[in-house]
């Protein structure tokens, strides 16, 4: 068993950690305040191979697997959960099913230019009625005089304020459940297509979308793959994408530690700085604990995933016990920090605020378990 990271993946770490640090950090505030994405970086992180960075080289990708993009989100996220939630978009579930299952021309006409951060993606699964269970979407698509045409509202959906194109679940045939459901893309100027924007008390800079067909037409050739195969790709998607959004509560929990121990040090009372007090102290130490064991129950994923191993159980794992490690370190964050830790200006009531997102987005907390518990025999 090798418990390192190789060489190369050290190196990509200090890499992307030290971009982020640099291009990044100083964005936070002023995204935050406007609630806004910095939309420059899709190119500025596609021109040295951190946008899409799991993808193989020949399209343009960095070619690091999950592993790499694990430690891309991880990076990211310690500065920003908004900001990583566009970037993890674009880099999985935007891109996902066009890679595995796009015919060459959707590959050469999206994948590539998203790796290069010359488009940019959204995924269109979520509905009103339609949440946790997918398997209930009624957006519609029916195909007449050679295009498809499209009905339907999506909701909650990551970078649909500014996306260029929208990979979309729609039903194509009613009568076979699951089986009746296909993807399409769907690009921006497609006639019957309009967003409008939803506002968010967490991840602020995370633009998200209400978006909207109305007779929506889009050429037959836009079609994912086999018509009616759309929800297996969804699921294909969506397991993969777990093990990215536990690696983005990873890097959130990291922060707010990081930021909660030196407040602790550095803040004095009743002669001492307050990590001296031996309750603090034992507080700082689980929540270091956790985060470690957080670590290894991710990376663990991250490598089934790249050794092309089963890893439906592990993924709902990481996902769910990453999310509720960065919960108990956000809270114990921001009780250390106590009243300053209540301002506006004060980094630990962001990561406070940030940490709902990993418990709810891409399967909830509850989702996960009934994944876990099926992979465990239980039906």
């Amino acid at each position: 068993m090798d418990f390192e990271l190789t060489e190369a993946q050290k190196m990509f770490r200090e890499a992307i950690r030290d971009f982020a640090q640099r291009e990044i950090a100083p964005l936070v505030e002023e995204a935050e305040k406007n609630a806004s994405f910095p939309v420059h970086l899709f190119p500025k992180m596609g021109e040295l191979g951190y946008l899409c960075a799991g993808y193989p080289e020949e399209y343009g990708g960095a070619g690091v697997g999950k592993i790499g993009d694990c430690i891309c989100v991880e990076e990211i996220s310690y500065h920003s959960v908004g900001i990583s939630a566009g970037i993890m978009v674009q880099s999985g579930i935007a891109t996902e099913a066009i890679f595995r299952r796009g015919s060459d021309e959707q590959k050469q006409h999206y994948l590539v230019p998203a790796i290069k951060g010359q488009k940019i993606g959204a995924f269109g699964l979520t509905e009103p009625n339609a949440g946790s269970d997918a398997a209930a979407i009624q957006t519609t698509a029916v195909r007449k005089n050679g295009k498809w045409v499209l009905n339907g509202t999506k909701t909650f959906i990551t970078n649909g304020t500014f996306c260029d194109y929208v990979v979309t679940a729609a039903v194509t045939d009613k009568t076979k459940g699951t089986r009746g459901i296909s993807l399409f893309i769907v690009d921006k100027d497609a006639p019957g297509f309009s967003r409008s924007r939803l506002h968010k008390f967490c991840a602020r800079p995370s633009e998200t979308a209400e978006l909207t067909f109305e007779d929506c037409t889009i050429p037959e050739k836009n079609l994912i793959g086999e018509e009616g195969s759309g929800f297996r790709y969804v699921m294909e998607t969506l397991t993969g994408g777990r093990i990215s959004h536990a690696s983005r509560s990873l890097g959130l929990a990291r922060a707010a530690f990081d930021a909660a121990l030196k407040y602790a040090q550095e803040r004095v009372q009743f002669g001492q700085p307050i990590a001296k007090f031996q309750y603090n102290s034992f507080r700082l130490a689980q929540m270091a604990m956790e985060i470690e064991a957080a670590r290894w129950l991710v990376f663990y994923a991250a490598w089934l995933y790249d050794q092309k191993k089963p890893h439906v159980k592990e993924a709902a794992m990481a996902k769910l016990f990453a999310s509720q490690v960065a919960e108990r370190v956000t809270t114990e964050a921001l009780q250390l920090h106590g009243g300053y830790g209540l301002v506006e200006e004060s980094a630990a009531q962001r990561y406070f605020r940030d940490c709902r997102m990993g418990t709810i987005t891409e399967g909830t907390s509850e989702i996960q378990l009934l994944v876990i518990s099926r992979e465990l025999g239980i039906r």
